[in-house]
């Protein structure tokens, strides 16, 4: 494919707000993505690990990618359609392709055992049906599965893919990620929300991350300064990151996220999972320590956060 169609820039992996029936809050997500996009970020994957997709049906997948496109526009809008049931993920692609998304994302089928040799068939045979460019997703500590170098390069020798999105603590294979995507033509984009700055000087083209709906201006920051010509750094948004990273660690993933977002002023709505009463006090302590950092750096609160 032609590099002008490869991401590039900042992503947000992104957070769907729902209320208690799990049903999108569109106004609450309408007011975060515009959020996004005056900050200045590029794109959107829809339904990822952020966006909590394995607690919705089917054709609740479908509703929340109909708002999200109608909604982030004029950002990119990659659907991921990762399922165990290929032919739910087949379904959900045609109707991806549709709306007009730039590309699908397609991580290892999950709960059962899955050979390199099946996860690539797995690849191509929703590839084929789709007929969309495909970005590959890499997070084993969700899929239990790490996809490895010869799959990725098989799988893009035979189908349109655009790139493929690290995420996890496997941080040294944006390494041999970058070459492959040299030799083979595809983009790497880092889930390393707080190493940025390491990943940029490794060569990745973005990032696809779930900070970004808490802080897009750093992470944007840390991009341009590494792209520039010459190229340089941004520190202060850079440590900004890390003291992010530090505090919201506090809590596990993706329920740190909205306290994240509740820290920033936004709605991050209904909880989708069963959250003890340790955890909803973890999440009560990162709003406080992170809204005491955004303060202490300047950044605009809403006035939910603001009070």
């Amino acid at each position: 494919m032609h590099p002008s169609s490869f991401p590039r820039g900042i992503f947000s992996a992104q957070w769907i707000p729902t209320d208690a029936q799990g049903r999108v809050d569109r106004t609450a997500l309408a007011a975060h993505l515009d959020f996004e996009k005056k900050a200045g970020v590029r794109g959107v994957l829809a339904l990822g690990s952020t966006g909590e997709f394995p607690f919705f049906t089917l054709e609740e997948r479908k509703q929340v990618l109909a708002t999200v496109v109608e909604l982030a526009g004029p950002m990119t809008v990659y659907a991921n359609l990762t399922d165990i049931r290929p032919q739910a993920a087949v379904e959900l692609g045609k109707f991806a392709k549709g709306l007009g998304v730039s590309a699908i994302a397609l991580m290892p089928p999950v709960f059962y055992p899955v050979s390199q040799a099946d996860m690539l068939a797995y690849f191509l045979h929703i590839a084929e049906r789709v007929d969309l460019p495909v970005m590959l997703y890499n997070f084993p500590e969700l899929t239990g599965k790490r996809i490895d170098l010869p799959t990725i390069a098989a799988f893009a020798d035979r189908a349109a893919m655009v790139a493929i999105k690290q995420s996890g603590k496997e941080f040294a294979y944006h390494h041999d990620l970058v070459a492959l995507g040299r030799e083979k033509g595809f983009a790497v984009m880092s889930g390393a929300d707080t190493r940025l700055t390491e990943a940029f000087g490794i060569g990745v083209s973005g990032c696809i991350g779930g900070l970004v709906n808490l802080v897009p201006e750093w992470m944007v920051e840390i991009h341009r300064a590494a792209t520039a010509s010459p190229a340089g750094e941004a520190p202060v948004a850079a440590a900004a990151m890390r003291e992010v990273g530090r505090i919201i660690d506090q809590l596990a993933f993706p329920a740190n996220i909205a306290a994240g977002l509740e820290a920033r002023g936004f709605l991050p709505g209904a909880a989708k999972n069963v959250l003890s009463e340790e955890s909803r006090g973890l999440h009560r302590k990162i709003v406080a320590e992170l809204v005491a950092l955004f303060r202490n750096h300047g950044l605009a609160l809403a006035p939910s956060a603001a009070a």
